[in-house]
């Protein structure tokens, strides 16, 4: 796997700390473990979805928390120690925390196991007063009259 160093673009900005943050976030993905392994599908143009396999978890054992600009999946695994003599154990149970982080306009609007696969859905939310607008151009019908200021 490779690691990029995006140290030479951090040291020509100034003012950029989302951005900066978004680079050192990828540099942290690229070297952490990502276990559980998951796929981010965009449905549209404003949904998205987050898809985690999580088999061997129930819904109890599975915390999920949205913050301001994060999303935190937190699996706590109930490790039995039974006595089971494993000839092969392809199945991981340990427990693990996943970390997203989210555009400011992006909200977690649900979640739901199915199959042994976590699913997360997410939307953008545009706040009306950052969504574009059509500002109407109008047309001067009359002469503006011209208003002296005169001085006593």
């Amino acid at each position: 796997m490779r690691t990029y160093d995006f140290s030479p673009l951090l040291r020509s900005t100034v003012g950029f700390d989302r951005i900066e943050n978004l680079f050192r976030g990828l540099e942290r993905a690229s070297v952490e473990n990502s276990y559980p392994p998951y796929n981010i599908v965009r449905k549209d143009s404003d949904n998205y979805r987050i898809t985690m396999a999580v088999a061997g978890f129930d819904e109890d054992q599975i915390e999920i928390v949205a913050n301001q600009n994060s999303l935190k999946v937190t699996g706590k695994s109930n490790e039995e120690k039974e006595e089971v003599q494993y000839l092969h154990r392809g199945l991981a149970s340990r427990s693990f925390v996943q970390s997203f982080e989210l555009a400011e306009t992006i909200k977690v609007v649900g979640a739901a196991m199915e199959n042994g696969l976590l699913h997360i859905d997410l939307v953008r939310e545009i706040p009306e007063e950052l969504k574009p607008r059509t500002i109407e151009i109008t047309r001067n019908k009359g002469k503006g009259k011209l208003i002296e200021n005169k001085a006593a």
